[in-house]
């Protein structure tokens, strides 16, 4: 009789598991696909230069391009209210030991 046929009463062999894959951390994703990167590009270059492509297509594939090699440019931010504009100040404030109040920490010490 041979090994493989399945006798009555006894029990079947447990199914296969497969090893769970540990789940990839950011770096390990980011190195991954910066690996594919040179493909990538010729595959952005290709549908950028198929006339047969859509314009859309070619588009956002001229669009993606420039974004990676001159990064993407600035957005402006709308705040609702026309005529209203952020202004930012920097201001320096200097403390002479001198004119400390009683009760601050002695600069000295």
């Amino acid at each position: 009789m041979s090994e493989d046929i399945e006798i009555a009463g006894e029990p079947s062999p447990p199914p296969a598991v497969k090893a769970k894959s540990r789940a990839r951390t950011p770096t390990e994703i980011r190195l991954l696909a910066r690996g594919h990167t040179k493909a990538a590009l010729k595959v952005l270059v290709g549908l950028m230069r198929n006339d047969e492509a859509t314009p859309a297509v070619r588009l956002s594939a001229a669009n993606a391009i420039l974004d990676r090699g001159w990064g993407k440019s600035a957005q402006p931010i709308e705040s609702g209210e026309e005529g209203l504009e952020t202004v930012h100040r920097v201001e320096r404030i200097i403390v002479r030991p001198e004119d400390a109040v009683e009760g601050d920490a002695d600069p000295k010490a």
